[in-house]
């Protein structure tokens, strides 16, 4: 078991690729705290895994010392983070893009990611070491028009991590990053189509990745695997792209 006696917090868990990395984790041992703003799905993650569910605003301070406390109250320690949770506005227009929307996009996709390491990283430094895996996007690298704020959150969300690495690494903990491409089996597959998920829709995001398929929830939660085990003892402030070389 890769992740035996682990403890990890997944964000967003409660669908899409949060909730495949929390199945995923908790089959190779890891103790899972699934996080999610929705509480249905999130419980039913976290009673599908035997974890402990947290309801809790990743853009907010107080709730990740909830969550962090939480892991520590029920496991007695906290190993791995992921940051998965995310948001973007609808594809559109830069000049449409609402000052809220900006806003909401950097709370969630990018302070999350500070506030995680706020709260996470003392406890970690006390423990003698642990990881963190930041969930950006191929948007990041090859960005798309229509989604210029999303895209420049999930540049800083890879800046950060390969920063955070560097100056987290006296204190042995890894920071890595895994970049996904489009699939229509998360939440945000709408906005990012900028409408409904139609089957030309698919046809159009298809002919962009050279192997010929989307990104499923497992094939993050493997990469996400690799990074939180030890099998990536020596791998700190790097991204794996699971998107069949869309960006090569």
């Amino acid at each position: 078991m890769r992740l035996k006696d682990k403890v990890a917090i997944v964000t967003g868990a409660g669908s899409g690729f949060g909730a495949g990395i929390a199945r995923r984790f908790a089959q190779e041992g890891a103790k899972v705290v699934a996080n999610d703003i929705n509480a249905e799905g999130g419980a039913r993650v976290a009673k599908e895994v035997g974890g402990e569910f947290v309801q809790a605003d990743v853009a907010k301070g107080a709730d990740w010392a909830k969550l962090v406390a939480a892991a520590i109250a029920r496991f007695g320690r906290l190993d791995i983070v992921v940051n998965n949770a995310g948001w973007t506005h609808r594809r559109k227009p830069y000049v449409e893009v609402t000052e809220a929307e900006f806003d909401k996009v950097y709370a969630i996709n990018v302070k999350s990611i500070y506030l995680s390491a706020l709260h996470a990283l003392p406890v970690m430094r006390k423990q003698g070491g642990g990881c963190f895996v930041n969930i950006a996007s191929t948007a990041g690298l090859r960005p798309r028009p229509g989604l210029t704020v999303y895209n420049s959150s999930k540049g800083a969300v890879i800046l950060m991590s390969k920063s955070m690495a560097a100056e987290f690494g006296p204190d042995k903990v890894r920071v890595n990053c895994v970049n996904p491409v489009f699939s229509p089996e998360t939440a945000l597959s709408a906005e990012f189509a900028g409408g409904a998920v139609t089957e030309e829709t698919k046809k159009a995001f298809l002919a962009t990745i050279p192997l010929g398929r989307f990104s499923t929830p497992l094939d993050v939660a493997n990469a996400c695997l690799y990074l939180a085990s030890d099998e990536a003892s020596m791998i700190s402030g790097s991204c794996i792209e699971v998107d069949g070389a869309r960006c090569v």
